[in-house]
């Protein structure tokens, strides 16, 4: 088949969350068009992989593309989520940006959409289901790929399965129909976190599940992450002290301690020092309900899964036939080396706030549209990588914290963030009420700790990198 020839002011390579979170901001506040291509059959990217039963792990209120509200803003009145803002399913998410595509970016008519494609580079892709193949002619190419969220089910376990063992990624569960006795997780990240939660909320004994925990994770509250007047008295204070204890601290283990007793991180097990941070979100009542599990495997990695044995880094456990393992290892916050976000004719989407990847896409839409030169595009969105241990708590805080400074010293870009319904810390939710000399107050006092916590943690870390 002959070439087909393209030509548009940008070509978006991924309609998961992030590329279609810029193409929103770019289509609203331009008059550019797009060409977008995916080898999904739809726009949601990861999560048309993912496990059926995963949830947003912040909530639906700023989540998705800036001009389109996911969910009603309900409170959730039952579950271990009560209390709280709701959390889009799985489906309800690739149907929200499903919608996004077909009733906004195609009717608009500066968007054409090509899914199951698989982009070759220099602007060329083909079909992945005809021999169709297509060449386009662009003045940018967006790389909405670049944070490569993987999950266990497109990609093989990263260790042995011997043939006769059973292990399943997490999408098999709820297929499950009993023929097993016991349940052993692998991965101590929010897919085993769910894993687990999908188990026991489903009837299964937590003496039937073994968690294996490589290392073991700092969560953060999502008690503390809801939409809303952020200067409310749960979550202002919250992050007022947050501040504080970053501020005022004199080392490193000083401020993880402080932050915890303010409850702005949480814990598995308050005997074991966490060394790993990955912006998992848990609420108190799904902390108390993993606890009940008490087979907790901290022995390093699974090398192996052998019919009769599991072996890890530090060690070997039994398990058998019996047994169903469930692989939850998947990097799906993989850290990705930073890559400057305007370059000439491409752009590379990455976060610049803190594990905001939807927030962030649609800031660099912003941006683009908005601003001149690549050199001052670039200072404004210097790339915040995704945390890894707990030391990256501290580096991705500062980093954000540093961007925050630098835009606070633009009034257009003010204005921009607190009308932008994803950034649920910013917006100006409330229209345009006012805050009370209380809220004044409180917003007075987190500027100031932001700026000595900001000299704090850079004379912190120099001395970790300089060890």
């Amino acid at each position: 088949m002959s070439l087909q020839e393209l030509t548009a002011d940008y070509l978006v390579v991924g309609s998961g969350a992030m590329g279609m979170a810029f193409t929103d901001v770019l289509v609203e506040e331009s008059d550019a068009s797009v060409v977008i291509l995916d080898r999904h059959h739809q726009p949601g990217g990861h999560w048309n992989d993912a496990y059926p039963y995963v949830r947003l792990h912040q909530p639906s209120a700023f989540y998705g593309v800036n001009s389109k509200h996911l969910g009603s803003d309900t409170i959730d009145q039952t579950g271990w989520n009560k209390g709280l803002f709701e959390l889009a399913t799985n489906s309800e998410v690739c149907a929200y940006f499903d919608q996004v595509m077909q009733q906004q970016f195609l009717p608009s008519g500066r968007v054409q959409y090509f899914p199951m494609c698989e982009y070759d580079g220099d602007g060329r892709f083909h079909s992945l289901v005809s021999d169709a193949q297509f060449q386009v002619h662009a003045k940018k190419t967006v790389d909405a790929t670049y944070m490569n969220v993987t999950v266990p089910s497109i990609r093989p376990p990263q260790y042995q399965v011997d043939d006769n063992a059973h292990c399943q990624p997490p999408n098999a569960l709820p297929r499950v129909t009993g023929q097993y006795q016991r349940y052993v997780i692998v991965g101590a990240g929010k897919t085993g976190m769910d894993a687990c939660l999908f188990l026991l909320k489903n009837n299964v004994s937590p003496d039937a599940i073994t968690w294996i925990m490589p290392r073991d994770s700092w969560l953060l509250d999502r008690a503390n992450i809801q939409p809303g007047d952020m200067f409310s008295e749960s979550v202002g204070r919250g992050f007022a002290l947050q501040t504080q204890a970053i501020a005022e601290s004199e080392t490193i283990a000083e401020i993880f301690t402080r932050v915890a007793e303010y409850g702005q991180l949480l814990r598995f097990d308050d005997e074991v020092e966490p060394t790993m941070y990955r912006c998992a979100t848990v609420t108190k009542a799904e902390l108390e309900q993993l606890r009940s599990i008490k087979h907790i495997v901290r022995q390093g990695r699974v090398q192996r899964i052998a019919a009769d044995r599991i072996y890890l880094d530090g060690g070997e456990i039994a398990t058998d036939d019996k047994t169903l393992h469930v692989d939850c290892s998947a990097d799906g916050l993989e850290r990705r080396p930073e890559q400057a976000v305007f370059d000439g004719n491409k752009i590379t989407l990455q976060s610049v706030r803190t594990c905001q990847q939807v927030f962030s896409a649609a800031f660099i839409g912003h941006v683009e549209a908005r601003y001149g030169s690549d050199e001052e595009k670039n200072s404004l969105c210097t790339p915040v990588p995704h945390p890894d241990d707990h030391i990256d708590f501290l580096r991705t805080t500062l980093a954000t914290n540093l961007n925050a400074m630098h835009w606070a010293q633009d009034a257009e870009l003010q204005e921009w963030l607190l009308n932008a319904r994803l950034d649920g810390f910013t917006n100006r939710r409330n229209g345009d009420a006012q805050p009370t000399a209380e809220q004044a107050q409180m917003l007075e006092k987190i500027m100031h700790n932001t700026v000595k916590s900001v000299e704090n943690l850079q004379r912190l870390l120099a001395q970790v990198d300089g060890a």
